[in-house]
């Protein structure tokens, strides 16, 4: 079929060339619309840079005056980071506190002697207290890493064994206890403590800890001025004993306690203050007077004169006078000498006493602890007497701690506090301490406002107010030193921004956008100090920040709305005016609680129409995605009609080669016809 092409032969016309040719000039249309597309595209992508650029303003300048902005975070700045650090929550107040680390909280760490590798532990029952919580396991016996394994994962993060080197081809088994506090002391039983006395970690030692009980009739009890029964000013009840006022008591230490050895008094009291109620006396009612008398005559009564007793004027007495003494508390000694105890505070609960006896008795014997309450207003108690020796375990003493269990020791300001953890949390509101080691001199520590993470948040709003402004002017207008002028932008940055230049020149919104911005970080806004802070630049931020002795001549780059720091201006304002720079940037002005002025309120408010939901840029999205549908339809029509005219162009070349070849074909033949005739002749 003459009108059919067929790929691979030839062409005596070049018949592929020629539609070609003829359908380049038939796809100009669509080459117009695919570059329209291509535009639209690149505007859309333009608008999302812009909308993103817009969102980033947006939320730095909302962190600034939201909730969470940085101006009401607090830091804990310490004097000496060895010894106390602190954290604080945005509820801490400034402050300044002096501290003394006495001592920190530990947990009970136990060495055992050099043991040969190929030690075994027998079978049995281990076991070890820990407060009021026991751990036991059985262990079936084995070798010294078995049973550590065996107890590390058993010990619920509570206990540790680890196994250390201390001399070469020997291991020490460490015990420790996770827990620090004095309450927390780590005690071994049965196969345990049979375990600790055999490897030297530990040895038997008599236990001096003694209960000293209060029965009412061991007491001796009396009164102050030695009026009265004490039975009166004396009560022992559920291990309680109370004194009242006015009334003493004394408490006998049976055996009585040498202080030689390193042993503690403990003890709880309770002070309770009385009202002083002060009756008003009477004066005496003075002697009893008989009735005069009278005399009856003929029915007529003439009554006598009463009688007369003159009495001396009544004076009241003075009231009682009022005592106050918080050091009622004594230690009785075997010479008939005496210590006074610490002062019993006013707490209204008990509240425990630990005291040294050795710094108390100073080598003499404890007979008795006495009460001489001489208060006229103030009933004392206490209760759960015991005398120990810190370094006893049930009968054993570790011969070789590496630490032992006791309470953090802090005196906060001259006032002394204990704490079973190293960590406190209840002692300055919204403020955490961590005592890290104990210390002789004191150490400040300060809560303050975290100038850092202000400054910060100040930086990142000024970097993306002026990246920005560098979109808007590089797509609102066209001149190339605008691009030369950001050098901190890298070759493919500039690059990008010189495909996009001038591409929204005629858009009047993003130029009033840009307008009110510069308005906006140039304007005046409302504080409570307006006399010292009213404007931006006051705290080293601004449009044309020049340093003092530098260059006053024509910068183009400084007219173009960009935002310049004064670092060691914006860090003195930081320091003296932080207060008010908060209100710069957000400030409620009728208090309502409600944010309502301010630069970055401001600023906020300026871009959200943009940015939001359904807002401006969306618009923008929103239409060139439409925009490049309906040129994308356009395509799909214009690609059936290219199609059709090139099957057309096609069929008509062929047609037209077809023809051609048939001619050819006829003037062979006659030709071929022609040449027999003249052979023929």
């Amino acid at each position: 079929m003459s009108d059919v092409y067929v790929p691979g032969i030839k062409s005596r016309f070049d018949t592929e060339k020629l539609v070609e040719d003829l359908m380049k000039i038939e796809r100009i249309p669509k080459d117009r619309v695919e570059k329209n597309i291509e535009r639209l595209q690149s505007e859309k992508t333009y608008w999302q840079d812009l909308g993103r650029r817009m969102s980033l303003l947006r939320e730095s300048a909302r962190l600034l005056y939201s909730f969470q902005n940085p101006f009401n975070d607090r830091l804990v700045i310490s004097k000496d980071d060895s010894v106390i650090t602190g954290t604080a929550t945005r509820d801490a107040v400034e402050q300044e506190r002096s501290f003394i680390v006495k001592q920190i909280a530990q947990a009970d760490r136990f060495l055992s002697d050099p043991l040969e590798d190929s030690y075994k532990i027998e079978a049995g029952i281990y076991k070890f207290s820990l407060g009021e919580d026991e751990l036991s396991f059985n262990f079936r016996g084995g070798s010294l890493r078995e049973f550590t394994d065996t107890l590390n994962r058993r010990a619920k993060d509570k206990i540790k064994a680890s196994l250390i080197t201390v001399k070469p081809g020997t291991k020490s088994l460490l015990i420790e206890s996770l827990v620090t506090g004095e309450a927390y002391k780590l005690i071994p039983s049965e196969a345990a403590e049979a375990l600790a006395i055999k490897t030297g970690m530990m040895e038997r030692i008599n236990d001096s800890r003694k209960n000293i009980d209060l029965k009412a009739q061991q007491i001796q009890s009396g009164s102050v001025s030695g009026e009265g029964g004490g039975q009166a000013f004396v009560t022992v009840q559920d291990g309680v004993l109370e004194v009242k006022a006015g009334g003493k008591a004394a408490i006998p230490v049976v055996p009585p306690i040498t202080s030689e050895q390193a042993l503690i008094l403990k003890y709880e009291t309770k002070s309770v203050v009385l009202p002083q109620i002060i009756a008003t006396p009477q004066p005496p009612p003075g002697p009893s007077i008989p009735p005069a008398g009278s005399a009856s005559y003929g029915g007529v009564t003439v009554d006598n004169d009463p009688f007369l007793v003159p009495l001396p004027a009544w004076t009241p007495p003075e009231p009682p006078e009022r005592v106050d003494n918080a050091g009622v508390l004594f230690l009785n000694f075997s010479d008939g000498t005496r210590a006074r105890l610490p002062d019993v505070a006013d707490t209204g609960d008990f509240r425990t006493e630990e005291l040294h006896l050795a710094g108390l008795a100073a080598n003499k014997t404890v007979v008795s602890i006495e009460f001489i309450n001489d208060n006229t207003h103030r009933d004392i108690s206490i209760r759960n007497i015991h005398v120990f020796d810190p370094d006893a375990l049930g009968g054993l003493a570790p011969r070789n701690p590496v630490s032992r269990a006791q309470n953090a020791l802090i005196s906060m300001d001259g006032i002394e506090v204990t704490r079973e953890r190293n960590t406190i949390d209840d002692l300055i509101p919204g403020v955490t301490i961590t005592a890290k080691a104990p210390s002789e001199k004191p150490v400040q520590i300060g809560v303050e406002p975290d100038r850092e993470a202000v400054k910060e948040a100040l930086i990142s709003l000024v970097g993306n107010y002026n990246r920005l402004v560098a979109e808007l002017n590089t797509v609102t207008r066209n001149d190339e030193r605008i691009i030369e002028e950001l050098s901190y932008l890298s070759e493919e940055e500039q690059e990008s921004l010189r495909k996009r230049m001038g591409v929204f020149s005629g858009d009047s919104l993003l130029n009033q956008f840009k307008t009110s911005l510069q308005r906006i970080v140039t304007s005046p806004y409302p504080t409570s100090a307006e006399q010292d802070l009213t404007l931006l630049a006051q705290i080293g931020i601004g449009t044309d920040m020049r340093r003092t002795g530098g260059t006053a001549g024509y910068d183009p780059s400084r007219l173009r709305g960009y935002l310049e720091i004064d670092e060691k201006a914006l860090d003195g304002a930081l320091q003296t005016k932080m207060p008010f720079i908060q209100q710069l940037f957000g400030y409620d002005t009728n208090g309502d609680l409600i944010v309502d002025s301010g630069i970055a309120y401001s600023i906020e408010a300026v871009t959200k129409p943009y940015v939001e939901t359904g807002g401006f840029i969306t618009l923008k999205t929103d239409t060139a995605d439409a925009r490049v549908n309906q040129e994308k339809q356009r395509i799909d029509t214009l690609d059936r009609q290219l199609a059709a005219k090139e099957a057309a162009l096609k069929k008509q070349y062929s047609q037209m080669e077809g023809v051609y070849n048939r001619m050819d074909q006829m003037s062979t033949s006659l030709d071929q016809f022609v040449r027999q005739n003249n052979n023929n002749r």
